[in-house]
């Protein structure tokens, strides 16, 4: 969730964050390409992206799952939400009664119809739930409550937000998922369902630095390889965040993953894709996908005043992704 700081705050907290970022991940300012430009109403948070028909559609958190479309990835509009009125009661258990303050969408076309996977949670908490919706025509009010795909309570040592659904090149679908705790997982998913398949978790990454954060995953195949997109470190604090996009790729889609370097991102590894610079704060959430000119990268980012869409394409140099 975002936070609002005044204007003179935010410029201290901007200095201070490049500073610490910078130093901490051994970045100048011009290491990384800024976003691509986007117009529009482009105020997002935790944004995932598809393409259906030759419309993009961006999907956030927040307001009953915000749904904003282009026609070129650049002109953005807001055409209203999943859940105008809320989502089924069901998800209040997790929300803390809230049924419009939900997380991390997950926005993927399959069989004929728009699948959203959807976080249920309260800031901190691993009481948490992902829940599934389904469209026909993807429009604003138009979805359809499957039901909860998997939960953990507070006992648990794992936490079920941050859902990422993957069709494996054999057809086999997947739901990477997690954020702190002990880290990422991944579990099957019944094709014909949408659902959860059998009672397996598999383990992808974890850390113990800076609290255990790496959370928002997202797995994309290519060229032999699935490559695990993650965010390490905090987001939701302004032009303090200090959240980047970190990678680490594997012959198969339950591991091992592992960085560069060779480290496995279970042991902590993971290689940085983006991280602050200039005026672009806390870069990640990334949602990848493959379009007509190349691949694609959209994320979110802070600014003194709101956290905004990240588009940028992504070379593959080495095998490795890397933005311009």
């Amino acid at each position: 969730m975002s936070r609002s700081f005044g204007r003179r705050a935010a410029a201290v907290l901007a200095v201070a964050s490049a500073t610490v970022v910078l130093a901490a991940v051994g970045a100048t300012a011009a290491t990384y390409p800024n976003p691509g430009t986007v117009s529009g109403n482009v105020s997002v948070h935790d944004p995932s992206m598809a393409k259906v028909n030759g419309t993009y559609y961006v999907l956030d958190s927040h307001n009953g799952l915000e749904i904003r479309t282009s026609t070129d990835r650049t002109a953005w509009r807001l055409a209203g939400s999943v859940f105008p009125n809320g989502a089924p009661a069901e998800v209040a258990d997790y929300t803390g009664g809230d049924r419009k303050n939900l997380w991390a969408p997950d926005v993927s076309y399959r069989n004929g119809k728009f699948y959203v996977y959807y976080s249920a949670s309260t800031f901190g908490s691993n009481k948490s739930a992902i829940f599934l919706a389904t469209s026909a025509t993807g429009a604003p009010g138009s979805y359809t409550q499957v039901g909860k795909v998997i939960e953990t309570g507070t006992s648990s040592n794992y936490n079920a937000i941050d859902p990422n659904l993957v069709v494996d090149p054999n057809g086999n679908w997947w739901l990477a998922l997690g954020s702190f705790w002990s880290g990422i997982k991944l579990i099957s998913i019944n094709p014909s369902t949408g659902l959860r398949n059998g009672s397996s978790i598999h383990s992808l990454a974890t850390r113990t630095a800076n609290s255990g954060s790496v959370e928002a995953p997202y797995i994309v195949y290519r060229s032999g390889y699935y490559y695990l997109f993650t965010s390490w470190d905090f987001c939701c604090r302004g032009t303090s965040s200090t959240y980047r996009t970190m990678v680490g790729r594997s012959t198969s889609i339950t591991g091992p993953y592992v960085d560069r370097n060779g480290v496995a991102l279970t042991a902590g590894g993971g290689s940085e894709v983006v991280a602050s610079h200039d005026a672009i704060y806390g870069p990640g959430c990334p949602s990848v996908m493959f379009d007509s000119d190349g691949t694609v990268m959209a994320y979110h980012y802070y600014t003194a005043n709101d956290s905004r869409l990240g588009i940028n394409l992504v070379s593959w140099s080495g095998g490795w992704p890397a933005l311009y």
